[in-house]
């Protein structure tokens, strides 16, 4: 994970907004080392580059939207979440419609086509962001913060007066292998309440049982019932993972959170990128690109990192 990466070949992911309900195609393109993540928003005949920063988010009320000149693509949070996962830092995104396709609510679907296209290196080191001191924003009962860590670790708590949720907690440190099996297949929730009223008011036209878990007064309404019994929490923890990734490097520190949601994490993202006195970047030296090359030893190449920075 010290190597820049992007994708072997192109590949095409189609299927229904969730609020909008229309079909929507995203077609990915392999970048160069140092691109990013961009979205090309296609409307008609004019597209608008986005790219996949904190500073171009322009909405997070019910998801994370990022926006330029008019244009924008919503609910990006689960297709950043796999690309994070998957260690992808370039790639072109042509999507033509206003948001990322739902798929099954979680972030596997995506993961499984990026793993079946495969990634590959590119020439140049991954740089990460090393939090040094904490930084903490509170809001009521919610808050969130980040704390040093030689790892990337994320702590989650959420609480709902609702017996089929109540309270959970879950703990996860960063791999790949980690976030595929323990988060990944996690799915977004809502009440029936919720989404009764949102398709009232023109939004969440996609939402269906198969794309999302959904609560009535009795518990969940999914016949297949829940893919983990906390998988509310890992939910809140997948979102967080796909926010995060908008910093625009990896990130070495441990987020704790409570009762978060995508506003507290895009606060929480910017206060980081506010306060360059809390952290430090970390890139790995020429020998020690060569070693993690040789021996593919991740941690190793950490350990070197972190001992330089």
């Amino acid at each position: 994970m010290i190597l820049q990466k992007t994708l072997t070949k192109c590949i095409t992911i189609s299927g229904i907004g969730l609020h909008s309900g229309a079909r929507i195609t995203l077609n990915l393109r392999p970048a160069t080392a140092d691109t990013g993540i961009i979205f090309h928003r296609t409307d008609g005949e004019r597209t608008v580059a986005i790219k996949a920063t904190a500073n171009n988010v322009v909405d997070t009320k019910m998801a994370t939207v990022i926006g330029k000149d008019g244009m924008s693509v919503s609910t990006i949070e689960h297709f950043m979440a796999a690309l994070a996962a998957c260690g992808i830092d370039n790639l072109h995104v042509d999507i033509d419609g206003p948001e990322v396709p739902v798929l099954d609510g979680s972030a596997a679907p995506f993961i499984r086509e990026i793993q079946q296209a495969g990634t590959k290196n590119l020439a140049a080191s991954r740089k990460f962001i090393a939090i040094r001191k904490p930084l903490e924003i509170i809001e009521g009962e919610k808050r969130i913060s980040i704390i040093p860590s030689r790892f990337f670790r994320i702590t989650f708590d959420i609480a709902f007066d609702h017996p089929a949720i109540s309270i959970q907690q879950y703990s996860m440190k960063f791999s790949t292998e980690n976030f595929c099996k323990e988060i990944a297949p996690a799915r977004t929730f809502g009440f029936l309440k919720e989404v009764e009223y949102l398709k009232a008011n023109g939004l969440a036209r996609g939402g269906s049982l198969e794309n999302a878990v959904v609560i009535d007064n009795d518990g969940v309404m999914n016949p297949e019932g829940l893919r983990f019994q906390d998988e509310f929490v890992r939910h809140k923890i997948l979102d967080s993972f796909g926010d995060f990734s908008l910093i625009g490097h990896s990130l070495l520190g441990h987020i704790r959170a409570f009762k978060a949601g995508h506003d507290l994490n895009a606060k929480l993202v910017n206060k980081i990128l506010d306060n360059p006195d809390h952290w430090t970047y970390v890139e790995f030296s020429e020998q020690a690109l060569q070693e993690a090359q040789r021996s593919n030893a991740r941690s190793f190449a950490i350990d070197l990192a972190w001992s330089k920075a």
